[in-house]
């Protein structure tokens, strides 16, 4: 009896996912329950897009140069303002304005490494920062933190750690940028000594700590020093953590930032001058102003931290977007953001410096807007060609929350980038002439041998997607995306294991905290 053909194509078709699915359930079984990419920092083949031509670009970098010379920024920490004068800066009357001759910003910014390796606890956790390597980064700051089981919560303690445990199990994570929700149960005079102390123990990627004047920035380098189990000569030479300077836009920094800045500096770690320029209220409602306005104060903190330690690393920061004009409320993942993000790549590659951006929106929940908003963040940073992508997950309400599943949406989404970036093989086995000339005309692919010698790796393999049809779907339990994402970053955190510091190290890293906490931790005016 002859099998009509479109019932034969099913029942090939149906073969190969249930042969698919045992394969994928038996490596499950093997390599852990949640199945991810490979680890691996991303490299971007591709050239970055140009929104601007030369001119134009020249044309923000010119009127950023001429704000610098005539009107300046105010440098709020009178020790910031002293190396600035000394370097050759100049300084008004009234000591906290500071300007900058065009020529001499230039040739100070020109010390800024084009391209450094930040070091984590293990050789296969060092970053390049630079050229064409993106990195992605947990989210970092929030106040509040979110599932689907509890709600939106005050963040916490232990929601702290959990998140670092996912940070360190996701592969699509390369570093921490921060406290992945803020631990505001933790004394504030403290919290940098007990949180610091916690990303030690529970990731081996880099990390990176808050800039909150000299003190709290001391320590946190002190504890990633002896976690990593090197001497300060070493340390000097290896930079292993990092921070973001972000400006009070319009033109102002902050005293406590510069204080922590230059610790940093002084011990050849690198920070992020990111201004905050959000078009329409803390910069001009034109996005050409509001880039002219956030290359003005980046370069402005560049050449600072140029001046406290000539050759220290350091990166370009672009955080410009807009608000809604009807609220005032910030709006992140929208076109003018990836604009933004697009213009900053050319202007830092313009001062041959490091790129961070973010994958940001605006949506209250890990929901379609949430996804469409992020996609549109992370084409920007892919197409711009950034180097680190801070709150690269999990980042929701505009910053103030912590989503659990939007880490594992996100994920999702920064893997198939990675799938993306991967090079088409050509190849004359890729260009199938003659598989195409042994199936022929009018028939399929499903059982060629050229298919079934390579179906199991041919595709992008989710961490998150269902492909399955409707009715396996509904039989599974018809869960969407937000509760599959439930799901796994709760195998995840089932899975993890801590990845232990040697004994001696622990008992120098507690010894440490405890004699610092003693202390006071971080009094205040320190």
């Amino acid at each position: 009896m002859t099998i009509p053909y479109d019932d034969f194509l099913w029942q090939v078709y149906g073969g190969l996912m249930r042969r698919s699915r045992a394969n994928r359930a038996q490596s499950t079984r093997s390599s852990g329950a949640v199945n991810q990419a490979p680890s691996r920092q991303m490299c971007n083949p591709y050239a970055p897009m140009e929104l601007m031509d030369e001119s134009q670009l020249e044309d923000i970098h010119q009127a950023s140069l001429k704000l610098l010379c005539k009107v300046g920024m105010d440098f709020q920490s009178p020790r910031a303002v002293d190396i600035l004068r000394r370097a050759g800066a100049m300084v008004d009357a009234d000591g906290l304005r500071v300007r900058f001759d065009p020529d001499w910003l230039m040739q100070t910014i020109a010390t800024t490494p084009k391209s450094f390796l930040l070091h984590g606890r293990r050789p296969d956790r060092h970053l390049t920062m630079g050229g064409n390597s993106t990195a992605f980064a947990m989210v970092a700051s929030t106040p509040n933190v979110s599932d689907l089981d509890r709600g939106r919560v005050t963040g916490n303690y232990d929601d702290f750690c959990n998140l670092l445990r996912l940070g360190e199990s996701l592969n699509s994570v390369q570093l921490q940028a921060g406290f992945p929700v803020e631990p505001c149960d933790v004394p504030v005079n403290t919290r940098h000594l007990v949180a610091g102390a916690a990303m030690a123990r529970l990731t081996t990627k880099p990390i990176g700590g808050y800039a909150l004047g000299r003190q709290r920035m001391q320590d946190v380098i002190d504890i990633v020093r002896i976690a990593r189990g090197i001497d300060h000569a070493t340390l000097l030479q290896q930079p292993c953590m990092h921070t973001v300077v972000n400006s009070n836009s319009p033109l102002i920094y902050d005293g406590a930032l510069l204080e922590g800045a230059i610790v940093m500096a002084e011990n050849n770690q690198p920070v992020i001058y990111t201004p905050f320029t959000l078009a329409g209220a803390m910069a001009p409602i034109t996005m050409a102003g509001a880039l002219v306005q956030q290359n003005a104060e980046c370069l402005a903190g560049l050449a600072f931290h140029q001046c406290v330690n000539p050759g220290a690393p350091a990166m370009y920061g672009s955080f410009t977007s807009n608000v809604d004009m009807k609220s005032g409320s910030p709006a992140f993942g929208t076109p003018e953001y990836s604009q933004a993000t697009i213009v900053s790549g050319q202007l830092a590659r313009k001062y041959g410096i490091p790129l961070r951006a973010s994958n940001a929106n605006a949506s209250n929940a890990p929901d379609a807007q949430a996804a469409y908003e992020s996609q549109m963040s992370l084409w920007a940073c892919m197409l711009g060609q950034v180097n680190y992508v801070l709150h690269g997950l999990g980042w929701l309400e505009g910053g103030l929350c912590t989503s659990y599943e939007k880490i594992i949406l996100d994920a999702e989404m920064i893997q198939m980038h990675q799938a993306f970036l991967q090079p088409m093989e050509t190849n004359s086995e890729a260009l199938a002439v003659d598989a195409i000339a042994e199936v022929g005309p009018g028939s399929h692919f499903f059982a060629s041998p050229h298919t079934m010698s390579r179906y199991e790796k041919a595709f992008y393999s989710p961490l998150l997607s269902n492909w399955s049809n409707f009715e396996n779907w509904r039989d599974a339990g018809a869960l969407d995306a937000t509760q599959r994402a439930n799901k796994i970053w709760k195998q995840m955190l089932q899975d993890y294991e801590e990845p232990k510091l040697e004994s001696s190290i622990d008992d120098e890293l507690t010894d440490f905290v405890q004699r610092r906490t003693h202390e006071g931790g971080a009094v205040p005016g320190s």
